[in-house]
């Protein structure tokens, strides 16, 4: 198990030039990071106008130790650039991706994926909406993550570490409406257990991650 962290920029007119002031800095431990296996994943968010708001950062460290160990050294934390950060325990799915881009690849200029963050609702039935879907909604998402539509994905847990609670998925969709389209007939959808559900556009830039769980060495 680790860590989802999903963190928003200000929206004053400075927020941008705290990022790039910060940028290259962050990448250096974002660098680092990836290279010790403790970051799994780490991806901007940005607006359908292309417009930069924050980031999605998926930590494997095994407690909060290490969790606060990563903001104490990420510049982004520090530096104000992230205004607003809400941070759960995640699973990885572990399913057969396809390698994530690695350091001497180019970074695309455009957007060329989606996050998807979906929380499942919080009525009484809510864990065994999901429990019923699970099996239907892993045997479909398998076969995109060895296509490479879907890069990584997994669980939302609640702060025991042991309930789902959401999903987050990060699918090869260029607009909001594609990967909603995609998503229209997976059973967390059709079986209504994703309740509350929001896009973000990224791109991924080649760092030395580890291999996901699941994927190929």
């Amino acid at each position: 198990m680790g860590y989802a962290m999903i963190a928003f920029d200000g929206e004053d007119e400075e927020a941008l030039a705290r990022r790039m002031a910060a940028r290259d800095r962050h990448l250096a431990v974002i660098t680092e990071w990836a290279a010790a296996g403790r970051l799994a994943f780490g991806v901007p968010l940005f607006t359908p106008d292309w417009r930069s708001v924050g980031s999605l950062m998926i930590l494997e460290v095994p407690d909060r130790a290490g969790l606060d160990a990563y903001l104490a050294a990420e510049p982004f934390a520090q530096g104000e650039v992230w205004q607003r950060v809400t941070v759960h325990p995640f699973r990885i799915a572990p399913l057969p991706y396809r390698p994530l881009p690695k350091p001497g690849e180019p970074t695309p200029t455009s957007r060329t994926h989606t996050i998807t963050i979906a929380f499942d609702g919080t009525d009484a039935e809510a864990l065994a909406r999901r429990q019923a879907a699970r099996t239907a909604h892993m045997d479909r998402v398998a076969p995109l993550a060895q296509a490479g539509q879907l890069t990584i994905g997994g669980a939302i847990l609640d702060e025991s570490g042991t309930r789902m609670i959401g999903s987050i998925a990060v699918t090869a969709h260029a607009s909001d409406a594609a990967a909603r389209a995609a998503w229209a007939e997976d059973p967390y959808v059709r079986d209504g257990v994703w309740k509350d559900v929001t896009y973000w556009g990224t791109r991924m830039a080649p760092l030395p991650y580890r291999p996901l769980p699941g994927a190929a060495a």
